[in-house]
C-alpha cells in the first residue's frame, strides 16, 4: 500500500503533502524533525490520508494535490474540519 498524505503545522497552519509506502514511520519521522521541510514547522498533525495500490498512483495524486487546482480541492474538503 502507498499512502497520500497531508500533515498540518499547529504553528504556522501551513500544509505539507507527501506520499511514503509507510505512514507511521514517515508521520514519526516529521513529527520528531528528521525531515528538513517540516522540522521548523512543528508541532504537526497528521489531517487527512488517501490509499493506494502502485506507488506510480499515489506520486500522481501528490503531485496534483500540489497544484493550485488541488490545493483548492484539499481546502475545499477539509474546510468544515478546520
Amino acid at each position: 500500500m502507498y499512502y497520500v498524505y497531508v500533515i498540518q503545522s499547529l504553528k504556522d497552519k501551513k500544509l505539507y503533502i507527501g506520499h511514503t509506502d509507510n505512514l507511521k514511520r514517515r508521520f514519526k519521522e516529521h513529527s520528531t524533525g528528521q525531515v528538513e521541510s517540516t522540522k521548523n514547522r512543528r508541532p504537526l498533525m497528521l489531517i487527512c490520508y488517501e490509499a493506494y495500490l502502485d506507488k506510480e498512483t499515489a506520486k500522481k495524486r501528490e503531485e496534483f494535490l500540489k497544484t493550485s487546482d488541488g490545493k483548492l480541492d484539499i481546502n475545499r474538503r477539509l474546510r468544515k474540519y478546520r
